[in-house]
């Protein structure tokens, strides 16, 4: 459809309407930064009647080439061409302009790179091959635009039993500077741990992407554990009231478990709950070791798991709980609560002693 010649008032209204968009566009520094990014980055799940034609073009280009020539490519007409509009006009929009979407994907473009359908398969599992730049670009937009590029993947990931350690303290804005193409092809970015990072972006993103920002209020992103947790520990600092054994336990202990269990397995969940006597008295590093067929220096090994996994999902959590440890040790009457405060302090922050490394030599040497 050509628009050398106006036929109606539509016609009318949507060059009028291109032309205004293009001013904007091109005469605001501010969106300067946008100019280079595809068309396809505005594309919402739910739009319909995309200008597929378009999508893979940056939006300077786009507005460098006259409106006739637009309106000429092969397939595209009047709805198209309104279509472009629309998503130029979402460009000149703050945050990048993203209006919520209240349906799921209808239509998406042909072309993978620029889809902007679900990265979630048909059973609600995240899959990476369903990603494409733009979805990636999306959410690293929403990264960036929240402050959270200094955020480590291990303290935001659903879980770390998929997370290789050596990344558990790699920053967001590592990848940020990244096409979803050149991660792939980062030296030892596997298909296992480039999806495990993918599905970082993607969690933040949906979690932040239709929080509008605030001036005078920043979003924090925890683990659900670390909010819980802190507010219990800082009320009992102020408290004065007596500390039980069974508190402790429900309030913290149990919690913490809990969040192993996610992160570390079942194996390692069990070692640490019998470590601390949970449900029978605590056990030794030696039974433990008897009872799995293993050294006591692999025992050791797998309940370092434990605080290396607070590490980076709480690591606020060793001065609340030493703190609580010294307050409680001054009071009378607190005996149990304090030997198992003490101990869950010890098992998830403890830093290693001289004898808990001759115990550990002397199991690995035993084991030769």
């Amino acid at each position: 459809m050509r628009f050398n010649k106006i036929t109606s008032a539509e016609d009318f209204q949507l060059i009028n309407s291109f032309d205004e968009v293009k001013q904007r566009l091109l005469d605001d520094k501010k969106y300067s930064d946008r100019l280079d990014k595809p068309l396809a980055y505005w594309a919402l799940p739910n739009d319909r009647r995309l200008p597929l034609a378009f999508l893979g073009r940056t939006i300077g280009d786009l507005l460098a080439t006259p409106f006739d020539e637009l309106s000429a490519t092969p397939g595209i007409g009047q709805k198209k061409i309104s279509s472009l509009v629309t998503l130029l006009n979402r460009a000149t929009k703050e945050d990048a302009g993203f209006e919520p979407s209240q349906a799921a994907a209808k239509e998406a473009p042909a072309d993978d790179s620029f889809s902007t359908k679900s990265p979630l398969d048909a059973d609600g599992n995240f899959d990476p091959s369903l990603v494409s730049e733009v979805l990636w670009l999306r959410w690293r937009e929403t990264v960036r635009r929240h402050n959270l590029g200094n955020e480590r993947l291990g303290r935001l990931a659903p879980t770390l039993t998929d997370l290789p350690t050596v990344i558990w303290n790699t920053p967001l804005e590592f990848y940020m500077g990244h096409s979803l193409a050149e991660i792939r092809r980062l030296k030892t970015h596997g298909e296992k741990r480039v999806r495990v990072v993918l599905e970082v972006f993607y969690r933040v993103h949906e979690t932040l992407d239709l929080a509008q920002g605030q001036p005078h209020l920043a979003i924090a992103l925890r683990p659900k554990m670390v909010p819980v947790l802190e507010t219990w520990g800082l009320d009992r600092l102020a408290s004065e009231s007596s500390l039980s054994r069974s508190e402790v336990m429900d309030r913290l202990t149990r919690p913490m478990l809990q969040q192993i269990l996610t992160d570390a397995g079942q194996t390692v969940h069990d070692l640490a709950a019998g470590r601390l006597g949970i449900e029978s008295a605590p056990q030794s590093v030696r039974m433990q070791a008897r009872n799995l067929g293993v050294t006591r220096a692999r025992i050791y090994q797998l309940l370092e798991d434990c605080q290396k996994i607070m590490a980076v999902r709480w690591p606020e959590g060793r001065a609340i709980l030493e703190s609580l440890c010294r307050k409680i040790e001054e009071k009378p009457g607190e005996a149990e609560a304090c030997q198992l405060l003490t101990a869950t302090r010890d098992l998830f922050y403890a830093v290693k002693s001289e004898e808990d490394e001759a115990d550990v030599e002397e199991s690995e040497v035993a084991s030769v």
